[in-house]
């Protein structure tokens, strides 16, 4: 049994850079450590160095400096096969000419196992994934959710410490794919296995995640957990990226503690709080998330703002209104409003006044 390091990391990268021509580095500088079970996403778009971080943790890729260890031993230079990880691909990597019980057996004859643990193994892994019955199938006999549970399946048979997901339901309709998070949060809590999941869905990452790395241009740009990092983005990237957002540009006028006075570009002054700016006269991208806006005063406490808006649109989505506003210049700026008998129907054109309080708005880096 592997344990963890005395700064009580299972997973450690340190300083690790990766560069596939010797010039751009797509990882850069990256430091990072987990607790053992923990499930740490790694969140990003396209090409932001995410899954290099995990194929390097696979080993399927090498770091070209740095170190990454495994409960506290180094483990660059140690071939995939015998670093112990459990594996799952977005595209199943299933044995296609054999069985759902050689598929999952494959993983424990390379180990060297008897065949009756074997046995015993496949089957405790079908029945955790509720496939106990399909044990004698072809993959092809199999629906793309059914081949993914085999998959997980074949990750968690000879009960890996740590589990690696790249993508895992990327090829799943939304309904199926919603129904697998939670079963794969579900059952890495109720194993105690360390997982790392890759994935560009952030309600994917909030939904399933103790804590979430966002990556941009080979970066963590924020690791938090999910509620943290959707509450209290450190910069404009973040905000944007997690969730949908309001922003508003303006000018720092002054700072005082938790507070600063922002002069929106189309002159009205606002309070908000003050993350990654520092001095006066810089110039600042305010954040305020759909929810936090109101229309009804009465929800609005002393201190709040109100600024005039104009309905560009009013969008009926069963528990929610999404309606589109015009705000100090800002033709998509987004307010929610629950579905209660009491909710106003607005109309396209119609002249309102919106409000939010100065702490869920944020002064965020130009």
């Amino acid at each position: 049994m592997a344990e963890t390091s005395d700064s009580g990391a299972f997973v450690a990268f340190e300083r690790v850079q990766k560069s596939y021509d010797g010039e751009t580095l797509v990882v850069k500088d990256l430091n990072l450590t987990m607790p053992k079970g923990e499930f740490l996403t790694m969140l990003g778009p396209s090409g932001s160095g995410k899954t290099t971080c995990l194929m390097m943790l696979a080993g399927f890729e090498t770091a070209t400096y740095g170190e990454i260890k495994l409960a506290g031993q180094p483990i660059n230079n140690i071939p995939p096969h015998k670093r112990g990880i459990g594996m799952v691909f977005q595209n199943y990597a299933l044995f296609p000419h054999m069985t759902v019980a050689e598929n999952l057996s494959f993983p424990l004859e390379v180990r060297k196992m008897s065949k009756s643990a074997r046995e015993a193994k496949i089957k405790r892994a079908l029945g955790m994934v509720q496939m106990g019955a399909f044990a004698g199938r072809r993959p092809a006999q199999l629906s793309g959710g059914q081949q993914q549970r085999i998959a997980l399946a074949r990750a968690l048979v000879f009960e890996p410490e740590l589990v690696l997901m790249d993508e895992p339901l990327g090829a799943l309709d939304k309904q199926l794919r919603e129904h697998m998070q939670f079963e794969i949060t579900r059952l890495a809590h109720d194993l105690g296995i360390t997982t790392v999941y890759v994935t560009h869905d952030q309600t994917e990452a909030l939904t399933m995640s103790d804590r979430v790395a966002v990556f941009n241009d080979g970066r963590i740009q924020q690791l938090a957990p999910p509620d943290q990092l959707y509450e209290e983005p450190e910069n404009s990237f973040v905000a944007q990226f997690i969730g949908e957002n309001n922003t508003l540009e303006g000018v720092i006028k002054s700072i005082s503690g938790n507070t600063c006075e922002v002069q929106l570009d189309g002159g009205e002054v606002i309070s908000a709080r003050p993350v990654n700016v520092t001095e006066v006269g810089q110039r600042t991208r305010v954040s305020i998330r759909p929810e936090r806006v109101e229309m009804d005063k009465s929800r609005l406490q002393e201190g709040a703002h109100t600024l005039k808006a104009e309905v560009l649109e009013f969008v009926y989505m069963g528990d929610i209104f999404r309606t589109r506003l015009r705000v100090a210049g800002n033709t998509d700026f987004v307010m929610k409003t629950r579905n209660a008998p009491d909710q106003v129907r607005l109309q396209k054109g119609q002249q309102i006044e919106i409000g939010w309080l100065p702490d869920d708005c944020r002064a965020l880096d130009a």
